[in-house]
């Protein structure tokens, strides 16, 4: 049985995608690198592909932070500050659970990310739920980025 990790989404299994790893023993964060080569213009933004999606058990979430030296050294940032990949947001119908990464740049210059290049670091976090909580009494994921409100 499969507790939590990272599988590369069908259509990028042909590009070389690195899955997520941890770079010393006590790192949280699993790195993210980006899928393609994409530039962010000054002022704009862009979901950047990473080609992987994660899997883990119901009472869990993988946050998303940007790696700090993107957001010292290059002025990128989390247009939603923290992403939030959900359980169920695994192999969804939408989209298969590819993780996109919101980015923003604040800087005055274009930012280029290199496919392979980390973007960001995934933390997977235990939850708790509040007394009487409903949300999970049958109510399933219809759609992939940004569909959390979006169940049958």
């Amino acid at each position: 049985m499969k507790n939590r990790g990272f599988e590369v989404v069908a259509g990028y299994k042909d590009k070389k995608i690195n899955l997520p790893k941890r770079k010393t023993a006590a790192s949280a964060g699993y790195d993210i690198e980006a899928a393609e080569d994409v530039t962010l213009e000054p002022g704009g933004s862009l979901l950047i592909p990473t080609g992987v999606k994660a899997y883990m058990q119901a009472d869990e979430v993988l946050k998303i932070y940007i790696r700090s030296s993107l957001a010292v050294k290059r002025q990128l940032f989390l247009l939603n500050s923290v992403g939030i990949i959900d359980a169920d947001y695994y192999n969804n119908p939408a989209n298969e659970g590819h993780i996109m990464v919101a980015v923003g740049n604040r800087g005055k210059e274009s930012v280029t990310i290199a496919k392979g290049e980390r973007l960001a670091q995934g933390i997977f976090v235990k939850y708790l739920v509040a007394d009487g909580d409903e949300a999970g009494s049958g109510a399933v994921r219809q759609g992939g980025f940004g569909s959390t409100g979006s169940v049958g």
